[in-house]
C-alpha cells in the first residue's frame, strides 16, 4: 500500500504519495513537490547533527527551517483499518 504525506503550504492542507526509493524522509518529498531547492539546508543539517547529540535540535531545526518557507504539520497519513 503506497504511503501519504500531508502537510500545510500557506495555509493550504496538502496531501501527496510518499516512496523511500525516492526521498529518505517526508521533509525531502513535500520540498520536492513544492519546488524548493533544499541542498543549503541539507548541508547546514549535517553540520546541525555534527555539533550537537541531542536529536531535538536537529529536529528544530528542520521545523523551524520548513515554517520559514511556509510549510508546516508534515505527517505521515495513517491509514484507517475498517
Amino acid at each position: 500500500m503506497p504511503r501519504q504525506v500531508t502537510y500545510k503550504f500557506k495555509k493550504q492542507v496538502k496531501v501527496i504519495p510518499f516512496a523511500f526509493d525516492k526521498f529518505n524522509d517526508p521533509y525531502e518529498a513535500v520540498a520536492a513537490a513544492e519546488g524548493i531547492d533544499i541542498r543549503d539546508f541539507l548541508m547546514m543539517e549535517q553540520q546541525v547533527a555534527s555539533t550537537t547529540r541531542e536529536k531535538s535540535a536537529l529536529r528544530d531545526f528542520r521545523i523551524k527551517s520548513f515554517a520559514k518557507w511556509g510549510i508546516t504539520d508534515v505527517a505521515f497519513v495513517r491509514d484507517e483499518e475498517s
